[in-house]
């Protein structure tokens, strides 16, 4: 699918037309969003992505596929007899990053009491092309502690600073709009 991701019209879905939903439509199922982790986190053999999820063989294999086929995952192989893939993030994949960390960062601070894991920045240090491992040797990495910025304004995103704008037709903030009715034509 080279990296693009399967376009998903909106009317399609139940619900209101949102990019959330949509996204979910792709990821939403938890051993879906588990492989992106795992992935994320440099496992990129299916036996490795199955053991860290603990999802059932065939349901991870069909998460796999589906992400493959929506562009969020490639396969790329590793061994030519047998034939053996590994997983990698496309960029479209890559770009789910802030989810995890994100999904991370609620878990620490809502349902654990300590965080099992912890996103460490490296500042200085790049990832080689296709590789999320930005370790480098002799590194001086710190607990990530990332905040929201507006990239147009540079301010910190904070929750009462925000309103939606639902541009969606036929939507507003609390829901479908009402469709007005034509006018009758008068009796002639």
């Amino acid at each position: 699918m080279n990296g693009s991701v399967s376009r998903i019209d909106t009317g399609a879905l139940p619900g209101r037309p949102c990019s959330a939903a949509a996204t979910l439509h792709v990821v939403g199922e938890k051993w879906a969003l588990l492989a992106v982790r795992e992935i994320f986190f440099g496992n990129h053999r299916f036996e490795a992505i199955a053991r860290n999820t603990g999802a059932p063989r065939d349901r991870l294999a069909a998460r796999l596929r589906s992400l493959e086929q929506a562009g969020v995952v490639e396969r790329r192989p590793y061994n030519e007899r047998p034939p053996r893939y590994e997983y990698h993030l496309t960029e479209a994949g890559r770009d789910l990053a802030p989810v995890i960390r994100a999904l991370l960062d609620w878990g620490d601070r809502w349902v654990l009491d300590e965080p099992p894991v912890v996103m460490v920045h490296e500042p200085g240090s790049v990832p080689q092309p296709g590789s999320t491992d930005t370790r480098v040797e002799g590194g001086h990495g710190h607990d990530l502690d990332a905040a929201w910025v507006c990239r147009t304004c540079g301010e910190e995103v904070v929750m009462n600073t925000l309103t939606v704008d639902v541009r969606a037709p036929g939507w507003d903030r609390a829901g479908p709009t009402p469709v007005e009715a034509a006018p009758e034509a008068a009796p002639q």
